[in-house]
C-alpha cells in the first residue's frame, strides 16, 4: 500500500484510480529507454569487438542478430507474464537477470561467452513492453494516451541515443566499458522499480500454455486488434527500410560519410521523436483514428521529399524528421489503441504488437538491401510508399471498426 499511494493509486479501492503521476510516468519512460538501449550497445562496436576477439565482419554482426532475436524470444514468452505476475515484483527480477547478462557479456573471455551473454541480454532487455501495460491499468481514462504515448516514445529515443552514447564511450574506454555502464544503469532502476512500483492487484492464475494461446484468441476475435496490428506492421516496415536505405544512402557517393558522420545525421531523427511525443493526447481527445490517417499521410508526403532528396542532405534531414515524426505518432496511436480494446488483456495484446513489428521489421530490413541493389534510393522509396499507400487503404475501409474503440463501444467479435 506504501508503493500505491506514493504513486497516488489505491489498487485496494474500487474508486476511481489518481492515475499516472509525472514523476512516476518519468520513471516509467527513463527505465524503458535505459534497457531498450541494451539492444542496440554493439552496433557501433562491431569492428572494435571483431579486432579485440580475432573474429570475422559476419561472426560480429551475428551478435546484432542473436540480441534480436533473443529480444523477440523474451518478448513472446515472457511479456505475456504480465498479465498474470505481480508485476511489482516480476519486472524488477527481469531487470536483476538482465544486470548478470551484461556483466557477462562485459566479461565475456571469448566470443562464444559474448554471444551467449548478448542472448540473454535481448531475452531480459522487456522492462518498456512490461511498462507500458502496466502505465496503461494505472493511467485515467483521460490520460491514457498521453502516459503510453510518452513512454513508448522513450523507447525509440532510447535507441537513438544508445547507438550514438556507445560508439563515443568506446572509443574512450573500449567496448567492454560500455556494458559494465549498462549493468550498473539497469541495477538503479531495478531497484527503484522495486520501491516505487504499486502493489499489483489479485488476479485470476492462468497456465502459461493457455496464456499464451489466448494471444492467438484475442487477435483472431476482433476486428480492431486485427487491423490495428496491420498499420503498425506496415509502419514499422517502412521505418526499418527508411533507417537500412539510409545508411546505404549516406555511404555512398554523393555523400560518402562516415560511420561517426551518420551517426550524427541519424540523431535528427531525435526531433520527430521528441516532437511526436504529445500524439498520444490525441487518443485522449477522441481523434486517435483521425491522427493515425494523418500520420499515414506524413509519412507519404515525407517520402516524397526523402525520393527528392538522393543529393541534398538538407532534404534527407527534413525528411528524416518529419518520416520519424510520422511514424512514431502513428505508433503511439496503434499502441495506444490496442491497449484499450481488451484492458484484461493488454500485456498480451502488447505482445502481439511488438511481435508483429519485429517480424515486419526484419523484413523491412531485408526488403531494403534488395530494393537498394536493385534500383537504388528512388526505388527503395517507391517501394516504402507503396506499403504507406497499402496501410492508407487498410485504414480508410475500417474507419469505422476503429471509431468504435475510440468512442468507447466495445466492438463485436
Amino acid at each position: 500500500m506504501v508503493a500505491g499511494h506514493a504513486l497516488g493509486v489505491d489498487l485496494n479501492t474500487k474508486s476511481a484510480p489518481a492515475g499516472m503521476s509525472r514523476r512516476m510516468t518519468l520513471l516509467f519512460a527513463v527505465a524503458g529507454a535505459v534497457v531498450v538501449g541494451n539492444l542496440y550497445w554493439a552496433q557501433p562496436l562491431l569492428g572494435k569487438i571483431a579486432t579485440a576477439l580475432n573474429i570475422s565482419a559476419t561472426a560480429s554482426g551475428a551478435l546484432l542478430t542473436v540480441t534480436q532475436l533473443g529480444y523477440a524470444s523474451g518478448v513472446l514468452l515472457l511479456v505475456p507474464l504480465g498479465d498474470a505476475l505481480n508485476r511489482r515484483r516480476f519486472i524488477p527480477a527481469v531487470m536483476g537477470v538482465s544486470v548478470l547478462a551484461l556483466l557477462l557479456s562485459a566479461l565475456a573471455p571469448g566470443y562464444w561467452a559474448l554471444l551467449g551473454g548478448l542472448t540473454a541480454v535481448g531475452m531480459t532487455s522487456l522492462t518498456g513492453q512490461l511498462l507500458i501495460p502496466l502505465a496503461g491499468d494505472l493511467a485515467r481514462d483521460d490520460q491514457r494516451g498521453k502516459v503510453i504515448g510518452t513512454i513508448a516514445s522513450s523507447l525509440l529515443i532510447g535507441i537513438m541515443l544508445s547507438r550514438f552514447i556507445s560508439g563515443l564511450m568506446a572509443d574512450v574506454f573500449g567496448w567492454r566499458a560500455i556494458y559494465f555502464a549498462a549493468a550498473a544503469l539497469n541495477l538503479v532502476f531495478a531497484v527503484l522499480l522495486a520501491t516505487k512500483l504499486p502493489s499489483d492487484k489479485p488476479r485470476a492464475g492462468v497456465p502459461y500454455a493457455q496464456l499464451l494461446m489466448s494471444i492467438a484468441v484475442a487477435v483472431r476475435s476482433s476486428c480492431p486488434v486485427q487491423v490495428t496490428l496491420v498499420l503498425g506492421a506496415c509502419t514499422f516496415v517502412v521505418f526499418m527500410m527508411f533507417w537500412t536505405g539510409l545508411t546505404f544512402l549516406l555511404s555512398s557517393p554523393p555523400f560518402s560519410y562516415s560511420a561517426t558522420q551518420i551517426g550524427f545525421v541519424n540523431l535528427a531523427g531525435l526531433v520527430g521523436a521528441f516532437a511526436a511525443q504529445r500524439a498520444g493526447r490525441l487518443h485522449d481527445y477522441g481523434w486517435s483514428t483521425a491522427g493515425t490517417g494523418a500520420a499515414l499521410a506524413l509519412a507519404l508526403a515525407s517520402l516524397g521529399i526523402a525520393a527528392a532528396g538522393g543529393t541534398s542532405i538538407a532534404l534527407v534531414l527534413l525528411a528524416i524528421l518529419l518520416i520519424n515524426l510520422a511514424v512514431q505518432a502513428g505508433s503511439l496511436l496503434n499502441q495506444t489503441r490496442l491497449l484499450t480494446i481488451r484492458p484484461e488483456l493488454r500485456s498480451r495484446l502488447n505482445t502481439a504488437f511488438v511481435v508483429c513489428n519485429f517480424v515486419a521489421g526484419a523484413a523491412g530490413s531485408t526488403l531494403a538491401g534488395i530494393l537498394w541493389q536493385a534500383g537504388g534510393w528512388l526505388l527503395l522509396t517507391a517501394g516504402q510508399a507503396a506499403i504507406i499507400l497499402a496501410a492508407l487503404i487498410v485504414w480508410a475501409l475500417n474507419r469505422r471498426a476503429l471509431r468504435a474503440v475510440e468512442v468507447g463501444r466495445t466492438p463485436a467479435p
